[in-house]
């Protein structure tokens, strides 16, 4: 349960279950493009990162630029940025283990992926889409209950299979395109 503040309101800022973010603190976390960079590189390598490594690759996301591009001052500006600011605070907020120079995620950051998928920029909402799909479905339905649509010569289960069809169709394509729209999938993070 969450604190009440004055006048006993329930805030919304604090976790709903055990362990959770806030999601004041995941926005404040995730505003900042290093440590959306630091996330994004620690998901596509899997496994614990040096902080020079890391480094290198944030440089080169920023400055455009492949990692031998970079100079002595471009890395070293990151890096300190880095072990100084952005991996505690993901540490504090409990997103990365940083021990030894080595920086690894922890299962917390799975709570974050729906803050990080991308959405492409002209695509129609899911939930709008189902909207309609399952008004069309509620026109079809109150068509058959009306005698509207014909049912002489198409069994009446064809209906439903084609409404059915057509959200299996529908999740499945939307279950795709997340997974490849993943945050991790990107070559270069958003």
């Amino acid at each position: 349960m969450g604190k009440s503040g004055a006048g006993g309101l329930l805030r919304r800022d604090t976790p709903t279950e055990e362990g959770s973010l806030p999601k004041d603190e995941i926005f404040d976390l995730m505003s900042n493009h290093r440590r959306r960079y630091i996330i994004h590189h620690c998901k596509r390598e899997n496994e614990p990162i040096t902080l020079s490594d890391l480094a290198e690759q944030v440089a080169a996301w920023e400055k455009d630029k492949t990692i031998d591009e970079l100079g002595s001052a471009e890395r070293k500006t990151v890096y300190t940025s880095l072990q100084q600011t952005h991996l505690p605070r993901l540490e504090r907020a409990g997103i990365i283990t940083y021990d030894d120079g080595e920086v690894e995620l922890t299962e917390r950051t799975e709570r974050l992926d729906i803050y990080l998928d991308i959405v492409p920029e002209n695509s129609i909402p899911w939930g709008v889409y189902y909207l309609g799909l399952s008004l069309l479905s509620c026109v079809v339905v109150a068509g058959l209950w009306a005698g509207v649509l014909p049912t002489g010569a198409i069994p009446a289960l064809t209906y439903p299979t084609v409404i059915v069809a057509a959200f299996t169709v529908s999740a499945t394509y939307h279950s795709l395109t997340n997974r490849r729209y993943r945050f991790e999938n990107f070559d270069q993070p958003p």
